[in-house]
């Protein structure tokens, strides 16, 4: 089943779709022929502002998370032994302290819907039974809904599509490197099974930072539009992390 066919999806699908060319027209007197990858850089924009409150939650959640560190190692030295009394302590006093070990997770889960439109709008040739006018839209003469290994698979790849698409791959790369190197646990932080003594601990940062690489091979799959998301989206990631750690720094 083709889940952009079911009514309510292909009624968002078709709302997005008029946006994003009303956006195209009004940016064409600034940016001209790249008027609809500004369009799609502006949204991205415009989607990471709006969860600027949950990023500000996911601060915070870190931030939480090392002032309750010391407490954490020492109910990781009491049960050691026990991994279930372990993890119903941990809850108990993420429970006491007010804190979620889940908060913070809003950011990544709320733009996966807002990237699968992203990836509809410049997959399909027709949008609610019309033809798709954005797949006319360009960047530096590369279609924005080319996908580089289905360009590259299918011999139509030009020295555009591997430039255009070598400098959304090297920001995405060279920005996770940043944010990998600026954020990585301090050492011996995570030492313990439960380092961070939450559900998300351990496997989970591992896991958010192998993301943050996984996102550059992901772009390669994907039509230029969304690649353009994606890029835009990990530095806005970036900057933002940045700002909001000098604000709620980790307990030392």
């Amino acid at each position: 089943m083709d889940i952009y066919a079911f009514p309510p999806v292909a009624a968002i699908l078709d709302a997005a779709y008029s946006g994003l060319l009303l956006l195209t027209d009004l940016l064409e007197p600034l940016a001209g022929e790249a008027a609809a990858a500004a369009s799609v850089i502006l949204l991205t924009l415009l989607v990471r502002a709006a969860l600027v409150p949950a990023g500000v939650a996911q601060a915070k959640a870190e931030q939480n998370r090392s002032r309750l560190a010391p407490r954490l190692r020492e109910l990781q030295r009491r049960h050691a032994r026990d991994r279930e009394r372990l993890q119903r302590e941990t809850m108990k006093l993420y429970a006491d302290e007010g804190v979620s070990p889940f908060a913070g997770c809003l950011p990544m889960l709320a733009q996966a819907p807002v990237l699968g439109v992203v990836y509809a709008l410049f997959a399909f040739a027709a949008i609610a039974g019309h033809p798709n006018a954005l797949l006319a839209q360009d960047l530096a003469g590369v279609p924005l809904g080319t996908g580089f290994a289905v360009a590259v698979a299918g011999g139509t790849a030009s020295a555009a599509t591997f430039a255009v698409f070598g400098v959304l791959i090297a920001v995405i790369v060279i920005t996770a490197e940043i944010t990998r190197r600026r954020f990585r646990p301090a050492p011996g932080a995570d030492a313990s099974p439960v380092a961070d003594a939450s559900p998300l601990a351990g496997a989970t940062g591992r896991l958010v930072g192998a993301l943050q690489f996984t996102t550059a091979v992901v772009a390669l799959f994907v039509p230029l539009a969304a690649a353009l998301y994606l890029a835009t989206t990990v530095v806005w990631t970036l900057l933002q992390r940045l700002i909001l750690r000098r604000r709620y720094p980790l307990a030392t």
